[in-house]
């Protein structure tokens, strides 16, 4: 192999090992939060609003930087792997320990109970969806997966799923109608790393 196709699978290996960590700490802060409250799921323990979201980090991970919007926690802006940019709202957003920015969303209809944006790498590049910038959503079953809606080329989200965990056929579909398309959407690129077996053959 050559020396640049050697760097890019190493640096997607390394992507994939951070969105790895992010994902372990989400999954165990969420199954602490619903033990500590004796709860039947993360609503019932009380994830019911957009300040729970946000109270549900900074009490459940080790945060160095809280910031009003994206501003300050992540880059300033993000680019599709087809050179697009980026389509990313501006909720406060939170930097861990690990070095990964984080920007939970409560939602208040659909499956989906906190959509996470996530840097696993925070302001550093490449700041390319489906490289670093990934949005995984946590469930009110405690599943985190991929998103359970697609967004159209107008940006009118509609939900197409109705249980979790997603197929692999499900996960399929989202990363073509966004990860892999030139949508201003994020979404799929999770997912299709969950299909391969938490590796980026994408």
């Amino acid at each position: 192999m050559t020396v640049p196709t050697l760097m890019q699978n190493h640096q997607r290996k390394t992507y994939v090992t951070q969105l790895h960590k992010v994902y372990n700490e989400i999954t165990q802060a969420a199954l602490q939060y619903q033990t500590d409250r004796n709860a039947v799921n993360l609503r019932e323990a009380g994830i019911n609003s957009e300040a729970s979201a946000n109270a549900f980090i900074r009490n459940y991970f080790k945060v160095v930087n809280e910031c009003e919007g994206l501003s300050g926690c992540f880059a300033d802006s993000y680019k599709k792997m087809s050179g697009g940019e980026v389509s990313l709202g501006n909720t406060r957003s939170f930097v861990l320990a690990s070095g990964a920015s984080v920007r939970p969303m409560y939602n208040a209809v659909g499956l989906a109970l906190v959509s996470f944006l996530v840097d696993v790498n925070g302001k550093q590049g490449p700041n390319i969806a489906g490289r670093d910038l990934f949005i995984m959503c946590l469930y009110n079953n405690g599943v985190l997966d991929d998103a359970s809606y697609t967004i159209d080329d107008d940006g009118n989200t509609s939900e197409i799923f109705d249980t979790v965990p997603l197929s692999e056929e499900e996960r399929n579909k989202i990363f073509n109608s966004q990860c892999n398309s030139n949508s201003t959407g994020v979404a799929g690129c999770f997912g299709k790393i969950l299909n391969d077996g938490w590796e980026m053959t994408y």
